[in-house]
C-alpha cells in the first residue's frame, strides 16, 4: 500500500478490526519511510449491481450517491455518520439479498426510506421529499399524515 504522504511502499500494520458486521477489515498502517499513519479497508469483492434510472438508462451502483443523498437528508439532524454508514450497509444487504443484477433506483430509493424511518423522522421526509419528487406542501402533508397514522398504530 502506498503512503499517501510520500509514496513509500513499505508500511506496517498497527492496527485491524472488522467493520461493517465483518464484511470488512479496516487497518491503521504506518509509514516505514515518513512514520506517518493512514487508514486503509478491505472488503470482499461483489459483483457490481447496475441502477436502472426513471429515464430509462443504467449505471453502476455507486455506493458513495447513496451515502450522499443520505447525509443531505441529514443535514443538522442527530445522526453520526457512523449511523449513515450502518443505514447504507443495510441498503447494500437488501441489495446482495435481492439477487437481482439490475436494481430500479426507486427500490434503492425505498430500502433507504426504510433505514431512514427507524433512525430519524425529519431526514426521512427531506430523503422522502426528493425520492417522491413532491411538487406541493399537499404532499408533505399527505406524507406526515401517513406517518401519524402509523405511529399510532404502534
Amino acid at each position: 500500500m502506498k503512503c499517501p504522504r510520500c509514496g513509500n511502499e513499505d508500511d506496517k500494520v498497527v492496527d485491524s478490526r472488522a467493520v461493517r458486521d465483518g464484511r470488512a477489515v479496516r487497518r491503521r498502517r504506518e509509514c516505514l519511510a515518513c512514520a506517518e499513519r493512514f487508514t486503509t479497508y478491505e472488503a470482499l469483492e461483489t459483483r457490481p449491481v447496475l441502477v436502472a434510472k426513471r429515464g430509462g438508462h443504467t449505471v453502476a451502483y455507486n455506493r458513495s450517491k447513496v451515502i450522499t443523498g443520505v447525509t443531505k437528508a441529514c443535514e443538522k439532524r442527530p445522526v453520526s455518520l457512523e449511523e449513515i454508514e450502518i443505514i447504507v450497509d443495510q441498503v447494500e444487504r437488501k441489495l446482495a439479498g435481492s439477487g437481482r443484477r439490475e436494481v430500479p433506483s426507486e427500490t434503492i430509493g425505498r430500502y433507504v426510506l426504510d433505514e431512514l424511518r427507524e433512525v430519524d423522522q425529519v431526514a426521512y421526509v427531506r430523503f422522502a421529499s426528493v425520492y417522491r419528487s413532491f411538487q406541493s406542501i399537499d404532499e408533505f402533508f399527505d406524507l406526515l399524515r401517513d406517518m401519524g397514522a402509523q405511529e399510532e398504530e404502534t
